[in-house]
């Protein structure tokens, strides 16, 4: 049932549920002009409306990197002034993009949830007052840390939300335009606050949230390791991995946004290999990640030999399939027997991005978010060729903006 929004100084603030005696002694027309009443104040909020319409100011990776240091500690200021300028207005474009949904698709209990969970997130970032010294400052850290932690499921509530409507909806393709933009506005909304929590932090060969000399083959390593051992607790056994092509390099890059994509692409990999040797599960042919780096972008291939995308399915893979989902227990490439397992991937800014059909869509939505793109090659019959192209944030061409 939608929470009543009540007006305030920056857009009012959403009140706890009534207490359930209160509602049960209404009598059914005090209910309807109560509900109508909620629906009203709900979406009248001026100071959204307001918000919306400002422009984002998107910054580079590079303008971060070197504005991430200062003799004074200065630049730990700058950044939270400049986060509480732009993060209203991001999410104020995210509630505008939820108001255009399909009215039976804005009122489905999870949607609305996370309809609501934006709202509040605006209203509790709009209250903050202006950012002056170092307490002010420590004060938007924890709220900016609450946040984080509030929204970590948004990726699994939409896809469920999604799921439990979609009797409702013609045509998936619709939504795409929807999701792209709500899932990498919030990676986007969530690099920039990481990126500020992390200019905290003396890290070695870090920068905030920017890794001065990545090493790709180091992080494909890693969850290589992590996606072997979900392999092997689901099947007894995994396939290996080779690394190959230019596995010395390092260059400055944002491993976040990869520690979304790595695991989705190796787990998809690792089972498709091992559902199509189910007859020999200790005798299963190795993945292969090769690694080309050149003065624009990094480019990073993942070779199966797990039989393939059939022909029907090769255009929909990248397709969100929320009203498919049942299937993708069958379907090798839409979901199937990892999906509580990857549960085990959260760790602090990466949420589950798994099951419903949504984990290779995120991934390509992602990567085209980052200056990049994300495309399958298919040997039906033999495996998949994963290609995963990310312009570097210091290369020859322009460089993208989060």
């Amino acid at each position: 049932m939608l929470r009543r929004v009540l007006g305030g100084r920056r857009g009012g603030a959403l009140p706890p549920h009534p207490p359930a005696r209160a509602a049960a002694d209404q009598t059914p027309p005090d209910l309807a002009r109560e509900r109508s009443k909620a629906v009203t104040s709900f979406y009248h909020q001026p100071a959204i409306d307001v918000a919306a319409e400002k422009p984002s100011v998107r910054l580079t990776p590079t303008t971060m990197l070197y504005s991430g240091r200062s003799q004074d500690g200065s630049h730990i200021l700058k950044s939270a002034r400049y986060l509480q300028q732009e993060l209203p207005v991001r999410i104020a474009h995210r509630i505008k993009g939820f108001r255009s949904l399909p009215f039976i698709i804005g009122c489905n209990p999870t949607i609305l949830h996370v309809h609501e969970l934006y709202i509040r997130a605006f209203q509790k970032l709009s209250d903050f007052p202006p950012i002056q010294a170092q307490g002010d400052e420590a004060r938007y850290c924890a709220l900016l840390r609450q946040l984080l932690e509030d929204h970590k499921d948004v990726v699994t509530l939409l896809a469920e939300g999604l799921r439990e409507c979609r009797r409702h909806i013609q045509d998936e393709r619709l939504l795409r335009p929807f999701l792209d933009k709500t899932l990498t506005s919030r990676l986007g909304m969530r690099m920039l606050a990481a990126h500020h929590l992390a200019l905290h932090e003396d890290k070695p060969d870090f920068v905030g949230i920017i890794c001065t000399r990545l090493s790709p083959k180091k992080l494909i390593e890693k969850w290589v390791d992590f996606a072997r051992r979900l392999c092997e607790h689901q099947y007894g056994n995994a396939p290996r991995v080779r690394i190959n092509g230019h596995v010395a390099a390092r260059f400055p890059f944002i491993p976040l946004p990869l520690d979304y994509v790595l695991p989705e692409l190796l787990k998809n990999a690792m089972r498709a290999t091992m559902e199509s040797h189910l007859d020999t599960p200790y005798n299963v042919p190795d993945i292969v990640v090769t690694i080309a780096n050149n003065d624009i972008d990094l480019v990073i291939r993942i070779s199966d030999r797990g039989g393939g995308i059939p022909h029907d399915l090769l255009d929909k893979v990248t397709e969100y399939h929320f009203s498919t989902a049942e299937a993708s227990a069958q379907d090798p490439r839409l979901g199937g027997p990892f999906r509580n397992l990857l549960d085990l991937s959260n760790s602090g800014q990466a949420g589950p991005m798994h099951g419903f059909g949504f984990g290779l869509p995120t991934s390509r939505a992602y990567a085209e978010y980052l200056g990049g793109s994300l495309c399958l090659q298919s040997l039906q019959g033999v495996g998949t060729d994963v290609y995963l192209r990310l312009r570097h944030i210091d290369g020859k061409g322009e460089s993208f903006r989060i």
